[in-house]
């Protein structure tokens, strides 16, 4: 995909609308000389929108808005499973994927996607607190309240607020890829990437101390990608057994450490291939996997794609 062309944004805020919800697609998708894309915030209609936490939000927008967007954002709001949002919401949102558009619900967000039908026989998240209404009002979707967001191509659903930062850098990942997708990460000084397949919370509590341990360790891991790093070597920097490091490493990212280690140099040679001229070979050893051919065997495996296809994405139009 080539990185010039601009993207157009709209933010859909309805009745009740949570201020960090609406904030986050509209922060990531900045309207900057660096990134391509125009961000626009509509309501159902132009005007003053009642939002939740005790503000209000005047939009120069109406549905029109959603007509012009290649994303719609559809942030969370207050009391979804009370009622649907108005029929004119639900055509323009129905009609904007009939042309193409992806929409993306942040937090309760969910709830409008859903009762278009967009979601029915698809998996979906939301804020814990309303799974479980979401799934009695859509017994359709496939409703997991184990992740943070989910990805179903044109269709995308994530959890509480600032999971709403992770579905909009994986987004960022997928246009303009990883560097672009880190760069804004240090902007919002967010994480750069945590899995969509991580839980929402950890239904008890774990030892401070032991989760610094572990962002430290995946700190100096970064750092170390072309160095061996087995679960062990891992273990003993967070000063913890590798079997406690093993299990409480899945609870935090997702993944396991030695998947996190193998994304992470998938990552790292992505940069590379989008950012330098570096062979595939150089490339293999400085992000620790050794040969082109290794490199190549775990990005299709991760990416479905080899090097070399994917450089040519970010060079296409350029």
């Amino acid at each position: 995909m080539s990185t010039s062309r601009l993207r157009r944004v709209t933010v859909l805020v309805l009745d009740g609308a949570k201020p960090l919800d609406v904030g986050i697609p509209a922060q990531v998708f900045t309207n900057r000389a660096s990134m391509p894309y125009e961000v626009r915030v509509c309501g159902a209609r132009a005007g003053l929108v009642t939002g939740g936490d005790g503000l209000s939000y005047h939009v120069a927008d109406g549905l029109e808005a959603v007509e012009w967007a290649d994303l719609v954002f559809v942030p969370g709001y207050r009391q979804p499973d009370r009622e649907d949002p108005p029929a004119a919401v639900l055509d323009a949102l129905l009609a904007a994927h009939r042309r193409g558009a992806r929409l993306a619900a942040i937090s309760t967000g969910a709830f409008a996607l859903a009762a278009t039908g967009l979601l029915d026989g698809r998996r979906a998240t939301t804020h814990w607190h309303y799974t479980r209404a979401l799934a009695a009002m859509h017994p359709l979707v496939r409703v997991d309240e184990n992740v943070l967001f989910v990805d179903e191509g044109s269709v995308l659903t994530s959890a509480g607020a600032a999971s709403g930062i992770d579905l909009c850098l994986h987004i960022l990942r997928g246009d303009l890829g990883v560097a672009a997708s880190n760069h804004a990460a240090r902007r919002l000084v967010a994480a750069p990437y945590r899995s969509g397949g991580q839980a929402q919370y950890v239904p008890r509590s774990l030892p401070e101390a032991v989760g610094e341990r572990f962002a430290a360790t995946r700190e100096w891991a970064l750092h170390r990608l072309d160095e061996p790093l087995s679960v062990p070597v891992l273990a003993r920097h967070a000063a913890v057994s590798p079997r406690t490091f093993s299990r409480r490493f899945v609870e935090d990212t997702g993944y396991t450490p030695m998947q996190w280690v193998m994304r992470a140099r998938v990552d790292l040679a992505r940069e590379l291939l989008e950012r330098s001229e570096r062979s595939v070979e150089q490339i293999a050893t400085e992000v620790g996997l050794g040969t082109g051919a290794n490199l190549r065997q775990h990005f299709q495996q991760i990416l479905g794609t080899s090097p070399v296809e994917y450089r040519r994405t970010f060079t296409r139009g350029e």
